[in-house]
């Protein structure tokens, strides 16, 4: 039974996980949010050229973790040897996510990506890859917990830009709302673990 939404509109998965080989159905309440929040997006955010070309810039800068490498690669440039150190603190760790996520976890859950069949507003990458869990939004949660952890002082800016990287895979229809909330979720514990393994004390 159609919801009314045109084809190109609507976050079409509908049973959606596969575990290893075999099928499984979502959780009907994971489906129902996920279409919620894709018609909240549509009705509110998609559509708007600023706004579009900002979430599109967002989710290319995120591919390969590349926003948080430049980063990682800024804090080695300082002369302070504890910033190198940080530096390739992050590095390591955010090679380590992406191996547990992208070879790992996504192997694991099969998720289709949400529908296609629209004119994007712009070129983007579309992955082949299992839609669970988001891997921009693992990677950018671990960096922001990491990167926070040594500089407090820029915490609310450093999520904010976790936040905009995470949900711009939202906006641009390559993952469902719930792959962008458990790998944020994901990055959250990887950061911590990171922490744990690595310790480093916060900058002066």
């Amino acid at each position: 039974m159609s919801d009314g939404r045109p084809p190109s509109h609507r976050c079409v998965e509908t049973a959606a996980s596969r575990v290893g080989n075999a099928e499984v159905a979502a959780p009907g309440w994971v489906q129902r949010l996920d279409d919620s929040v894709d018609r909240w997006w549509d009705d509110n955010l998609r559509g708007r050229p600023a706004l579009d070309r900002a979430y599109y810039l967002a989710s290319e800068l995120g591919d390969f973790s590349l926003v948080w490498q430049l980063v990682a690669a800024a804090q080695g440039l300082r002369s302070d040897p504890r910033d190198q150190e940080a530096a390739l603190r992050l590095g390591v760790a955010l090679l380590a996510e992406s191996i547990l996520v992208n070879q790992g976890i996504k192997r694991l859950f099969r998720r289709s990506r949400p529908a296609a069949d629209f004119v994007r507003p712009h070129n983007l990458r579309a992955p082949k890859t299992s839609s669970f869990p988001s891997g921009h939004a693992s990677a950018a949660f671990t960096a922001a917990g990491i990167l926070s952890a040594r500089d407090p002082r820029w915490r609310p800016a450093i999520y904010a830009a976790a936040v905009f990287v995470a949900t711009s895979r939202v906006h641009v229809r390559i993952h469902h709302a719930s792959d962008v909330v458990a790998g944020a979720a994901l990055g959250a514990v990887f950061a911590k673990v990171a922490d744990r393994v690595w310790p480093m004390p916060p900058r002066n």
